[in-house]
């Protein structure tokens, strides 16, 4: 994770520099920005005579902006570069005296309300955090997503969930997965109604007539193919069978298979079309996965062991397999999921 600091004043300059120090132990790469004439403030700042020009690089490549100076700047600043909640990162601004924390931009999902209140504590500043559920203490679902590695299906429906709650309206829940604990504020179990959020791999599920479909990253694909498969049959099987199984593409985490194949350029093309990095094992490795596989004597006196995508899948997933071995053309393909219950309270 990438954060970058900007300051304006010998003074602002230190401060950054101790919240990017922080920002460190968390985690992060800090990298502190300040304008030449500040620069011997401190031998970790960055001379920059063209701080904007950093900053619209920074916008797009880290995950946190910090601007130590007056919110103006900062907002003028960044104005050009703002798109959508769902891709701008996280921005603070601190004020040079340390008095104030704000989260000004992508409080949710960026977590910059998180990082006010932790940059707070740690400076014994006051965090300033302005979205609406966190000021009525209601239930922040986007936040709560992006925490719990899920997608939010539909923004639209997002925003709708959260002006219900701020309305004072109960809205519904709905989870192919176990509960574990009390639901929020203003959440009860339903599988219909007005609005609510859905908490399922398979998109098309809508129990609501307003659904907020949060669609979990914890499905595993497990891969086996001939050499030299075309890209283009692999990638309209793999397709058509998350369509057919109900699951829908970004509950996708990984894919897996042997090492074998670690080189094989339809997986390579696959993975970096859909942005999904892979796991590889050796057959040592899959004969050690647990479970009832399908075994092929074929696959086993070309890679070592009877099966590659069941064995594959469990092991990348450390869960139990969904769907058992689909062949097709030359291609295999099975599925499995990670563990998930779901608590609000954690």
């Amino acid at each position: 994770m990438q954060a970058v600091l900007f300051s304006f004043s010998n003074r602002g300059g230190q401060l950054s520099v101790a919240v990017g120090k922080f920002l460190e132990v968390l985690g992060y790469e800090a990298e502190c920005y300040t304008l030449s004439k500040f620069a011997d403030a401190d031998e970790n700042l960055i001379a920059t005579s063209d701080y904007k020009a950093v900053c619209a690089e920074a916008f797009v490549t880290a995950d946190v902006l910090v601007f130590v100076g007056a919110a103006g700047i900062a907002v003028r600043t960044i104005a050009p570069f703002v798109k959508s909640k769902t891709t701008d990162p996280a921005v603070l601004v601190i004020d040079e005296q340390a008095n104030f924390v704000i989260s000004l931009l992508s409080g949710h999902i960026g977590g910059a309300n998180v990082l006010a209140r932790k940059i707070a504590d740690e400076i014994e500043a006051q965090p300033v955090v302005t979205t609406a559920t966190d000021v009525n203490s209601l239930f922040a679902v986007d936040e709560w997503a992006s925490n719990h590695d899920m997608v939010i299906g539909d923004m639209h429906a997002a925003k709708e969930f959260a002006a219900a709650l701020v309305d004072g309206k109960t809205v519904g829940f709905y989870s192919d997965y176990p509960l574990a604990g009390a639901l929020p504020k203003n959440v009860e179990r339903a599988d219909s109604g007005e609005i609510g959020v859905a908490i399922t791999t398979d998109s098309t599920k809508k129990p609501f007539d307003t659904t907020l479909t949060l669609i979990p990253q914890i499905v595993h694909l497990g891969i086996g193919c001939r050499r030299d498969t075309p890209f283009e049959k692999l990638e309209a099987f793999v397709l058509s069978q998350l369509e057919e199984y109900g699951y829908d593409l970004r509950s996708v985490k990984n894919i897996a298979s042997v090492n074998l194949k670690m080189n094989e350029r339809c997986l390579m093309l696959f993975m970096d079309e859909y942005n999904l990095p892979g796991v590889f094992y050796s057959a040592e490795e899959l004969q050690e996965a647990q479970g009832d596989f399908t075994p092929s004597e074929f696959v086993k006196s070309v890679a070592g062991v009877d099966n590659v995508c069941e064995r594959a899948a469990v092991l990348a997933s450390g869960g139990k397999l969904t769907v058992k071995k689909i062949a097709h053309n030359g291609m295999t393909l099975a599925i499995a999921e990670e563990p998930l219950t779901i608590d609000f309270e954690n």
